[in-house]
């Protein structure tokens, strides 16, 4: 039951071409939109589809592979954990991020 603790699947499609940083480490840090989609008719039976958008970071050689591979619109399949932070902006306000971090990428 641990493996199930935090775990986040997701198959999606690339909202943006991901943005890659290499650290002074050396290690490459990616971060990129994934937007999925689900499609159900409403009680009037009108088709009706929602978008979700979600954040998502890698860092190592999974960022590699998505700097190499992915692009705007590229069906993905990710398998992560939810994480939440937060900073302070420029202007002193405090600011929350959600996001994805990926364990593992499934290139479709």
């Amino acid at each position: 039951m641990n493996a199930m603790k935090n775990r986040v699947q997701l198959i999606g499609n690339a909202g943006n071409d991901p943005e890659v940083k290499t650290l002074e480490s050396g290690k490459k840090l990616a971060h990129l939109t994934i937007a999925t989609n689900e499609i159900y008719r409403n009680d009037k039976g009108v088709k009706v589809e929602q978008t979700e958008w979600h954040r998502v970071t890698a860092w190592g050689k999974t960022a590699e592979i998505i700097e190499k591979f992915v692009v705007k619109g590229k069906e993905v399949a990710i398998d992560g954990k939810l994480t939440h932070r937060s900073y302070d902006d420029k202007n002193g306000e405090k600011k929350y991020i959600t996001e994805v971090v990926v364990n593992e990428i499934l290139l479709l």
